[in-house]
């Protein structure tokens, strides 16, 4: 008679194999169970939909994004871009508070007198119940004690059972909080909603020219000549000029070439930092007298390394700046912003999306297509679940490069030397669900 290969739960062979035959043994019936309960719920579910909205609100996922905190009140505007607070919240906040304001101005000065009038009528009233209420309670305690020893019996009766339900209620589980359903809104940043102290103090970044004209270079002795190439590419209009601190030439500092770009009417020098012969920074300086940006650089892939990539035509792209939500991510965008001109090239079908998350910013390309659904393809459908667009897809193709940007301090104007005299400095900060931008 041949021996089986599985052993009695909760003894463990001393053979390897039939240990190892045991343990797939056991493992194969717990998935099985899984896979049987799994399958259970799905029929339930058919039947009774309000099982499984039950179930998702029950299950919602804690991520650091939903545990996102932010300052509830805020102090001085020097400090503004130390601020973790929804500009988006506080100008619909203002603005419920202006449209009340109004709406007591207008109601004017006679209703303030009724109110006031009827307060005091109000006032009376309530002083004159309390009296009468005294003297009925002088007429009930000459009462014989009998009867209120009777119904002090029927109130110990009633608060034992009240205590009772209140235990068997305690005991049942809350209900599960509903989860609220997808927004409709998108994360695009409305850059409309920017504070007026930061148009004050930065004007030159909320109000640049149309077309800019950018200057691109890089770090002392770089080998990055083809990276920085590929800036300048997908920046428009915009120049490559090699850096090179040969023995017997003249070192320029940053200061002294942002004065030769300022004088030669160009709006932003871009400077790319190397580290181990790799993209490890970005410097962006506003001209003419700042401020100074600085990022890092990660996860550079080049466009030609990026499967089924397509190639750049030139064309001036379209910007999409997503989730800069506070004063710093308006900043920020801003800053993005001034590098692209205003009016792009639609014929090119190219755009470029920033994307904020978590305080690192993702950079894409790409070119996008609209085309004819296929048979097994779903159509686009709204927020509500009804269809919006029956027969048509939009393709994407990455263009590239992709990157990661961080940034780690802003500059106060255009300094001999980094760090100087900064506007906001990262890593100040210990709480992780605390987000900058």
């Amino acid at each position: 008679m041949a021996k089986t290969n599985t052993a009695p739960i909760g003894m463990k062979p001393k053979n390897k194999l039939r240990r190892q035959a045991a343990y797939q043994s056991i493992r194969k019936a717990k998935e099985s169970t899984k896979r049987d309960e799994r399958f259970r719920r799905k029929r339930e579910e058919a039947k009774n939909p309000s099982l499984r909205e039950e179930r998702l609100a029950q299950n919602v996922p804690a991520t650091i994004d939903s545990k996102r905190t932010w300052d509830e009140g805020v102090g001085d505007e020097e400090d503004a871009l130390g601020w973790a607070v929804d500009v988006e919240r506080l100008a619909k906040k203002r603005k419920l508070e202006q449209e009340e304001a109004e709406r007591r101005k207008e109601e004017g000065e006679d209703e303030d007198e009724e109110g006031l009038l009827a307060k005091l009528k109000k006032r009376d009233e309530a002083g004159s119940d309390e009296d009468e209420d005294e003297e009925d309670d002088e007429v009930d305690s000459m009462l014989d004690s009998s009867s209120e020893e009777d119904e002090d019996e029927e109130d110990d009766d009633e608060d034992d059972s009240d205590s009772e339900a209140s235990r068997s209620r305690s005991k049942r589980k809350a209900p599960p909080p509903k989860r609220a359903s997808s927004p409709a809104a998108s994360t695009a940043t409305n850059l409309e909603l920017s504070p007026e102290f930061l148009k004050q103090k930065f004007p030159g970044i909320f109000n640049p020219p149309a077309v800019p004209k950018i200057l691109v270079t890089t770090s002392l002795n770089s080998t990055l000549h083809k990276e920085a190439q590929i800036i300048a590419n997908f920046l428009p209009n915009s120049t490559y000029i090699p850096r090179s601190a040969h023995a017997h030439s003249h070192k320029y500092s940053v200061r002294e070439i942002a004065q030769f770009a300022s004088n030669r009417e160009y709006t932003s020098l871009v400077v790319l930092m190397e580290d181990m012969k790799k993209p490890a920074g970005l410097d962006v300086i506003h001209l003419p007298s700042g401020p100074h940006f600085h990022f890092t650089i990660s996860n550079w892939v080049e466009g030609k390394k990026l499967p089924g990539h397509g190639n750049p035509t030139g064309h001036v792209p379209e910007l999409i700046l997503n989730n800069f939500r506070t004063p710093l991510g308006m900043l920020t965008a801003h800053l993005f912003k001034s590098l692209w001109p205003a009016d792009p090239q639609i014929e090119g079908r190219t755009v470029i999306t920033l994307h904020n998350q978590r305080d690192y910013i993702f950079f894409r390309q790409h070119r996008y297509v609209f085309r004819e659904k296929k048979g097994t393809e779903k159509p686009i459908t709204g927020a509500d679940g009804k269809i919006v667009v029956p027969d048509i897809k939009a393709g994407l193709q990455e263009l590239g490069p992709r990157f990661t940007l961080k940034l780690r301090r802003v500059d106060r104007g255009v300094q001999w030397k980094s760090g100087q005299e900064w506007e906001w400095k990262g890593k100040m900060e210990k709480q992780r669900t605390r987000f900058n931008m």
